[in-house]
C-alpha cells in the first residue's frame, strides 16, 4: 500500500507537470483523476488477495480442526461435557442473582414473571441434558441440585407474579366507572390467578385472593343496581326503582359473597322496597281522595 500511494504521488505531479506545461488551464483535475483510478485499482488487487488469503487460512483451520478431532475423540467429549456443565452452572447463578434483585427491589409483576420464564428454560435444558449419556455422575448430581433450586424460585416468582399482578388489576378495577369496565379489569386479574392455579392447584393464598375478587365483582353488581334505584327513587319513579332493588338482589343471590354478607345486603334492600311501596300506597290513596274533595 505504501508502494501504490507512492507511485499514485508520482503520477498526480508528472500529469500535472506536463499539462502544466502544456498550457492547460485546469491541470490538477486529470492528474487527481489518473491518480484516484490508480488508487482504486491498487486497492482492489489488494482486496482480491485478502480475500484469498483468508479463505486459504480458513481451510486450514478447518482441516487441523478436523484432524485434531479425529485423533482425540475423547478429550473433544470432555471438553463439551465440562462446557455444558459450566454453562448450566452459570445459568443457575444468574436466575439467582436475578431472583434475589428482584426481591430486594420489590419489582414489577412483570419482572417476576420474566424470572419464571427463565426458571422454566433452565429445567427444559436441564431436562434434556439429563436425558442424554454425556454426563458424569458429579454432573448430574450438580444438575438435579440445581433443579430442585430453580422449581423453588420458579414457584415463588409465579405466586409473587399472580399476587402483585391480581392486586394491581383490582385496584384498577376500583377506579373505573363503568360496571362494565370494573368486570372486565377483575376478570382480566381472574385470569392471572387461573393461570397460575394450573400449575400449583394446591395454594391456598390464590383461592383466597380469587374468592376476594369473585366478591368485589359482586358486589359491585350489587353496587350499580341499588344506586340505580336510589337515583330513580330520589327523582319520584318509586316503581322503577322497586324494579331495579329486585334486580340487585337477583345479583346478591346469584354471585359469590359470604354468607352474612348476602343476608345484611338483602334485609337493606328488602327494607327500601318495603318503604317505597308504602309511598306508592300513601300517593294512590292521596290520589283517589282527591277527586272526592273536588266533588264534595
Amino acid at each position: 500500500m505504501v508502494v501504490a500511494l507512492t507511485i499514485a504521488i508520482v503520477i498526480f505531479f508528472g500529469l500535472w507537470w506536463v499539462l502544466f506545461s502544456g498550457g492547460d488551464e485546469a491541470p490538477w483535475v486529470p492528474a487527481g483523476l489518473a491518480a484516484s483510478v490508480f488508487l482504486l485499482v491498487a486497492f482492489s488487487a489488494r482486496e482480491v488477495v485478502m480475500r484469498r488469503a483468508w479463505t486459504r487460512y480458513l481451510l486450514e483451520q478447518d482441516q487441523h480442526e478436523h484432524t485434531v478431532r479425529e485423533g482425540s475423540p475423547q478429550k473433544h467429549s470432555a471438553a463439551k461435557k465440562m462446557h455444558s456443565a459450566a454453562l448450566h452452572s452459570a445459568a443457575l447463578r444468574a436466575i439467582q442473582k436475578q431472583s434475589a434483585e428482584a426481591d430486594a427491589m420489590n419489582s414489577a409483576a412483570e419482572i417476576h414473571l420474566e424470572i419464571f420464564h427463565a426458571c422454566q428454560d433452565y429445567l427444559g435444558n436441564t431436562d434434556e441434558a439429563l436425558r442424554s449419556n454425556g454426563l458424569s455422575a458429579e454432573s448430574r448430581m450438580a444438575i438435579r441440585a440445581g433443579q430442585e433450586k430453580v422449581r423453588g424460585l420458579k414457584k415463588h416468582h409465579l405466586l409473587t407474579w399472580a399476587k402483585d399482578a391480581s392486586l394491581a388489576l383490582t385496584h384498577e378495577a376500583q377506579q373505573r366507572g363503568r360496571l362494565s369496565d370494573k368486570i372486565e379489569t377483575a376478570n382480566r386479574a381472574l385470569d392471572c390467578l387461573d393461570s397460575s392455579l394450573k400449575l400449583y392447584p394446591d395454594e391456598p393464598e390464590l383461592e383466597a385472593s380469587k374468592m376476594a375478587i369473585r366478591e368485589f365483582i359482586a358486589s359491585s353488581k350489587v353496587a350499580h343496581w341499588v344506586e340505580l334505584a336510589e337515583r330513580s327513587a330520589f327523582k319520584g319513579h318509586y316503581r322503577r326503582a322497586i324494579e331495579r332493588y329486585k334486580d340487585a338482589l337477583f345479583y346478591l343471590s346469584r354471585e359469590t359473597l359470604k354468607e352474612d354478607v348476602r343476608m345484611a345486603g338483602a334485609e337493606k334492600i328488602s327494607r327500601e322496597i318495603e318503604l317505597l311501596r308504602a309511598r306508592l300506597n300513601c300517593l294512590g290513596k292521596s290520589e283517589s281522595q282527591e277527586p272526592r274533595k273536588r266533588q264534595s
